[in-house]
């Protein structure tokens, strides 16, 4: 069995490293290079970056940003927000970038998926969804959540593995930044009906969580965010313990 990945996200508001519940009230967690630097350094598998602003307030995501995480980490990165381009993803992966994640553009046109695949490769594209439950029903959301569409997250991420992407990144909206668990049930359907790997996002509040969406959710990665900015979970810490509960992980 493939060893499973820990990814703490740094969402990036103003150059600046925010957390937030349910994606409003943000609050400042760090300068995000050098958070990326500590994560880096501790045994974080992978590290995620996004620009929680750059789709809202039309930016692009900064590649100096990029660069100046480049310089400091030794494991993979991924960057999202505000993507909507082959040239984007260029200058990201061209500044040290390893994957970009694309969300509201991939809804808006799927196509770019494809475009994106055949330019830089499968392994280099992830496809964030963020969804709530909305009457019973995963409903895929835009713009930092804000805006609801008419996608259902199971028919969308089946799409987005036959467009070709490496990885979805999903976010339960329900789940984000409550400490109450991961969305298990979703990503295990997501898990069973997609041959990609699933990371799992929104919810992590403590060890058990983790463990839970491995074994429940059968999600190959689990990405948190202010457990981790805030100390409450060492990620050393973390490891040993999903491995003493029979989980594989790189420690």
């Amino acid at each position: 069995m493939l060893a499973k990945r820990i990814i703490p996200c740094l969402d990036i508001k103003d150059g600046r490293t925010v957390k937030g519940v349910n994606f409003v009230d943000l609050r400042d967690a760090g300068d995000p290079v050098e958070l990326a630097e500590i994560y880096s350094r501790e045994g974080a598998d992978e590290l995620v970056f996004l620009d929680i602003s750059a789709t809202e307030q039309k930016r692009k995501t900064l590649a100096d940003l990029v660069y100046r995480v480049a310089e400091k980490v030794n494991i993979p990165f991924t960057v999202g927000g505000g993507i909507s381009s082959v040239e984007d993803v260029d200058v990201l992966l061209q500044n040290g970038a390893d994957k970009v994640s694309i969300n509201s553009s991939a809804v808006k046109n799927p196509q770019l998926i494809n475009d994106l695949v055949a330019k830089f490769g499968s392994q280099c594209i992830v496809v964030a969804i963020d969804a709530k439950q909305i009457d019973g029903e995963w409903i895929v959301h835009l713009v930092g959540g804000k805006v609801p569409t008419e996608r259902k997250l199971f028919e969308w991420a089946k799409e987005v593995e036959e467009r070709g992407a490496g990885e979805i990144l999903f976010t339960s909206m329900d789940n984000d930044g409550t400490k109450d668990g991961f969305a298990n049930e979703a990503l295990a359907k997501l898990s069973t009906e997609l041959n990609i790997p699933i990371i799992a996002s929104g919810g992590a509040g403590n060890i058990q969580h983790f463990t839970d969406t491995f074994v429940k959710g059968k999600a190959d990665a689990a990405l948190a965010a202010s457990v981790f900015h805030f100390k409450e979970i060492g990620i050393q810490e973390l490891k040993l313990e999903l491995q003493e509960n029979g989980i594989p992980v790189r420690v």
